[in-house]
């Protein structure tokens, strides 16, 4: 063998053994050398038009690309400053002015300036654009009367530019909770050169928001999204605070099959998942402690009804099937305990609130209920559909209930699964009969739950519709000071909202994760939220 041949060897039997030292490494170990976080997350993303999309998939990915006004700390919840670096607030509280930052910028090197928030809030409340979380706009003056197309020039919505970095806002009537509303993603500046590129203002989910295409002002960019595989984002340069940001990137998958995601965190390519599996909670709780969080959610586990669908028009249905619900056992046994039971919307002692109970299970008067309706022992009863988006836990949960549906009340029901992006655009259009829902709180106070139900509101997809109901969440309670008062309108209104039953309330929400050792900085918090500002990655977990 000449020299030359076996150098060849030589330096193939080294790439040989390099490639195979690469495909040994688990993703965990190489992220935590790296500062790559591998994050389990639920669903592929319906989208990243922050004034457009309404779940947690998006919700995880988007508060990695963009940034609003303020930030939350993940340990205390208190707001922090975000690209307003201070703000002040009018004695009467009807004011605010927040000063923005002059280092802020967008991802390809344009000045972010306070006419980029005028001008993304104006394109929110579009009626045109139809953005589900519009409602979030309300407190604003003349915000609610803009988006209902009952006033058409927007100067004279509370939202006002003083100079390139002073932007002022003024609300219709002091709103406790009004800075806590402005870290959420509906509330994100947009683009608009760039959503202009590629249609108008009003035009839905457009190529603006693609790989390539998208210009964002957070922490991090979008580099990769690969569609079904995973959505990667690096960290920005350009972001104001980038030297506080420890991560490299995070990539996100998509992991609607909860078995396959566990078994993807034992095999080490995850760092935190999005649920532990029902079945598996008992044994990680019991043998692998360390990696298991499971805590208090402000969130809220129901079904929908389609009101408009016989018969599910009858108040007397919907409350016979809600009254024929085993919750408790349901959440002993299905959930494993980690759900509670609820009757209500609300969560119970979201700052100190408690929500109405007016029912309980009551096989007796679900019969009584349903003969009145019509529908003797179920005589006649129309099979109907239940939809829920594709998980194994809800799954079992809708079987539950199906099979407690069928023993009370001798009626059929099918269950259909879909996966994230088509269920969504099910419960959009309400082609459906009943549907699983969940909703986890944006910020902390009831009007989060309760501010979904208004009459057209775009959370409200059950074709409720009650006058009083409406005057106190749009008007008395915003206004109400005093705190005992407000939570007693908000207590009327969810009576009124219970009383017609275009929900079903089911569970209230624990969150349940597993999250790799080296994981920091991802406290647990009752809105189980995060900031990757502070999230990093120990090299030696």
């Amino acid at each position: 063998m000449n020299f030359n041949n076996a150098r060849l060897i030589f330096i193939f039997l080294l790439l040989l053994t390099g490639c195979s030292g690469g495909e040994s490494e688990s993703r965990v170990d190489s992220g935590n050398r790296d500062g790559v976080f591998h994050f389990g997350n639920h669903a592929e993303p319906q989208g990243l038009d922050p004034h457009i999309v309404t779940g947690i998939p998006e919700h995880h990915i988007l508060t990695a690309l963009f940034e609003g006004l303020v930030l939350k700390n993940p340990y205390t919840l208190d707001i922090e400053p975000g690209v307003a670096e201070s703000w002040d607030i009018s004695a009467d509280g009807l004011t605010y002015t927040f000063r923005l930052r002059e280092n802020t910028s967008w991802s390809n090197g344009d000045v972010l300036t306070a006419e980029d928030f005028r001008w993304s809030w104006q394109r929110a409340l579009s009626p045109i654009l139809g953005s589900e979380y519009s409602y979030m706009y309300y407190p604003i003056e003349n915000a609610e009367a803009y988006n209902s197309g009952q006033m058409s020039d927007f100067s004279q919505v509370g939202v006002t530019v003083l100079d390139e970095h002073t932007l002022q806002v003024k609300l219709h009537s002091p709103t406790p909770y009004f800075l806590q509303l402005l870290d959420h993603y509906s509330m994100f500046p947009v683009h608009r050169a760039t959503l202009e590129a590629f249609g108008s203002a009003s035009d839905r989910l457009t190529a603006w928001a693609q790989e390539g295409n998208i210009v964002t002002n957070g922490a991090f960019v979008l580099t990769e999204w690969q569609i079904n595989s995973h959505v990667r984002v690096e960290k920005s340069p350009l972001y104001w605070d980038a030297e506080e940001v420890d991560l490299k990137a995070i990539v996100f998958y998509p992991t609607e099959n909860l078995v396959t995601e566990e078994r993807m965190f034992r095999d080490r390519q995850l760092h935190r998942t999005a649920e532990i599996p029902l079945d598996k909670i008992f044994t990680y709780q019991q043998e692998q402690l360390e990696v298991t969080k499971i805590a208090p959610w402000i969130g809220s586990y129901f079904y929908m009804f389609n009101t408009t669908r016989a018969p599910l028009n009858d108040v007397r249905v919907r409350k016979a099937l809600a009254m024929s619900i085993d919750r408790t056992l349901i959440a002993e046994t299905v959930t494993q305990g980690v759900y509670s039971s609820s009757t209500a919307l609300v969560p119970p002692g979201t700052l100190g609130y408690q929500p109405p109970q007016l029912f309980t299970y009551d096989p007796e008067k679900a019969v009584e209920l349903l003969a009145e309706a019509g529908y003797p022992n179920g005589d006649g009863f129309p099979a109907f559909d239940f939809l829920y988006n594709t998980n194994e836990d809800h799954r079992k949960i809708a079987v539950a209930i199906q099979q407690m549906w069928m023993k009370t009340l001798n009626i059929t029901v099918n269950l259909v699964n879909q996966e994230w992006k088509v269920y969504l655009d099910s419960h959009n259009n309400m082609n459906y009969d009943v549907a699983r829902r969940g909703w986890i709180g944006d910020y902390v106070d009831p009007y989060t739950f309760l501010g979904m139900y208004i009459t057209d509101g775009g959370n409200n997809k059950t074709g409720f519709s009650n006058a009083r109901y409406d005057e106190i969440i749009l008007h008395e309670a915003p206004a109400e000071l005093d705190k005992d008062k407000r939570f007693a309108l908000y207590y009327e209104a969810e009576t009124i909202l219970l009383e017609n039953m275009p929900i079903l309330p089911i569970f209230t929400y624990q969150f349940k994760h597993l999250y790799q050792t080296s994981v920091k900085g991802m406290p647990n918090n009752i809105m189980d939220y995060y900031n990757y500002k502070y999230v990093s990655l120990d090299p030696e977990g």
